[in-house]
């Protein structure tokens, strides 16, 4: 399995975790909530889930309304089908959480393991940040190296290039450092909807008043009838 198809098997359990969905809401909150999924499709989406279906994870249902299950052989479209986590998936899911390895806080996957953080034990998010960081700062060290050697021979153009590159590492490692401290001092969590602190989750150690990198997802796209 390759990193990107292990990071979306990932993001797919963790939303099904906080509610069945069809395959349009899901690809609609991949887009809007995880923005390393921004550029993939249905035709990547699809065979994850059937994956997914068949590892035990998940399980297919027809319809999640008696409205869906009434307008289908009316409008002659087939009803919408809505993945639902099991049991397995869901314990599944939690073995992935726990994970703490390099490929928890590679470039690939760092955004999609940080977007469900709220679902995390705090050991867990303080070994991924600390190894966030820790890799970023080895980035740092290696550019700033090759920028002190090839300085002379760079014109200003490519020399400002690397500057920004140093400077977008800089700023995340910053990011971090608020992060980390954020956690030690154990501040509470605060509801993304109504900006009340979140009940604190006692088996996840789910608490945290953690910075957050700015920037609004995007609108979400129009419903359409894509199951």
């Amino acid at each position: 399995m390759s990193r990107r198809s292990g990071i979306l098997e990932f993001a797919v359990l963790g939303l099904l975790r906080e509610s069945p969905m069809h395959g349009y809401e899901l690809r609609k909150r991949l887009n809007t909530s995880l923005g390393v999924f921004r550029a993939f499709s249905y035709g990547t989406l699809y065979p994850c889930l059937k994956t997914l279906v068949a590892n035990g994870w998940l399980i297919e249902e027809t319809g999640n309304t008696t409205e869906d299950a009434l307008a289908a052989p009316l409008t002659g479209r087939r009803a919408k089908i809505v993945y639902r986590l099991t049991a397995e998936g869901k314990e599944h899911f939690e073995q992935l959480l726990s994970q703490t390895g390099p490929d928890a806080y590679e470039d690939e996957t760092f955004a999609a393991r940080f977007a469900f953080f709220g679902q995390t034990s705090r050991d867990v998010r303080m070994r991924v940040l600390e190894g966030r960081r820790s890799r970023l700062e080895e980035r740092l060290e290696k550019m700033s190296a090759s920028l002190a050697r090839t300085r002379e021979r760079l014109d200003d153009y490519t020399l400002e290039l690397q500057r920004h590159g140093m400077e977008s590492v800089e700023r995340e490692v910053r990011w971090l450092n608020e992060l980390i401290e954020s956690e030690r001092a154990g501040r509470d969590l605060k509801g993304p909807a109504t900006g009340e602190p979140a009940s604190r989750d006692t088996t996840s150690g789910a608490s945290g008043d953690l910075p957050r990198p700015g920037g609004d997802p995007r609108p979400d796209s129009p419903d359409d009838t894509a199951t």
